[in-house]
């Protein structure tokens, strides 16, 4: 993957339209856009503007009717469903305002998950050291074995962000990922995010959340499935985020 600065994401004249019957539907026109790797990008608009279609094409959950898309300079045009499939695994995480997590399972197993798709086969041992590593950078190893009804709101998105992370992706996608949570939590939940690009991770942000979409590097606007507007970036690093000091509070009886 492109090195810290480099284009790691660029899409070229996208337009994604659908089909019912003699109607016809644009949820995109027209669209490019480049994404720099280590970036955090907010994509912002009202209910129908497109964002969650061009979510979608980004995490190659969808193909354009128009245009191309580059992630780390493979053109994703030529991939067949496989091809996308395995690259989906291996280059991209998802994070979504609803958690979805496995109700039966302990937080540990929701984050090994995504490590049983992978092509490469890796032994119970090491999905579970991926996955206890995973749940250690979002603060949550001392919580491996709780059910998800056994958590506040605010762990469970740690423990979404911990599965999203397993794969070790380049880019993380997340769709109003502090949409669910009280503002104290959903501000702790965004540190996170931020602090991770440290790691080499580059963010997209879906959110309908001003607030939120300021604090990342550079926000895009969509309306009617048109790119409206676009900030210019900021190179600024986030501060680091001590999740010793999370831990230690919540030995206390504190829950994040």
């Amino acid at each position: 993957m492109p090195t810290l600065g480099a284009a790691l994401a660029r899409i070229s004249r996208v337009s994604r339209r659908y089909q019912s019957g003699a109607a016809e539907r644009w949820a995109l026109r027209d669209v490019s856009l480049e994404i720099a790797a280590g970036e955090a990008l907010a994509i912002v608009g009202p209910s129908g503007s497109g964002k969650s279609t061009l979510m979608n094409l980004l995490g190659l959950l969808d193909r354009p009717s128009d245009g191309h898309y580059w992630l780390g300079g493979i053109d994703t045009g030529t991939l067949d469903r496989e091809a996308r499939a395995t690259v989906r695994n291996r280059s991209i995480g998802f994070v979504f305002q609803g958690f979805r997590l496995l109700a039966r399972s302990s937080a540990l197993e929701n984050v090994e998950l995504p490590l049983m798709y992978r092509a490469e086969r890796l032994s119970s041992r090491e999905r579970h050291g991926r996955a206890l590593a995973a749940l250690e950078t979002v603060g949550l190893a001392d919580r491996s074995t709780a059910l998800p009804s056994e958590l506040s709101g605010g762990q469970q998105q740690r423990v979404a962000i911990a599965r999203a992370l397993v794969n070790r992706p380049a880019l993380l996608l997340a769709d109003e990922p502090t949409g669910s949570l009280d503002t104290r939590t959903g501000d702790e939940i965004l540190r996170l995010f931020l602090a991770l690009r440290r790691h080499g991770l580059t963010l997209v942000v879906v959110t309908h959340d001003l607030s939120v979409a300021e604090r990342c590097d550079r926000q895009i606007a969509l309306r009617d499935g048109r790119v409206v507007s676009s900030s210019a970036p900021r190179q600024v690093l986030p501060p680091p985020v001590d999740l010793s000091a999370a831990r230690a509070a919540r030995m206390k009886g504190s829950r994040q």
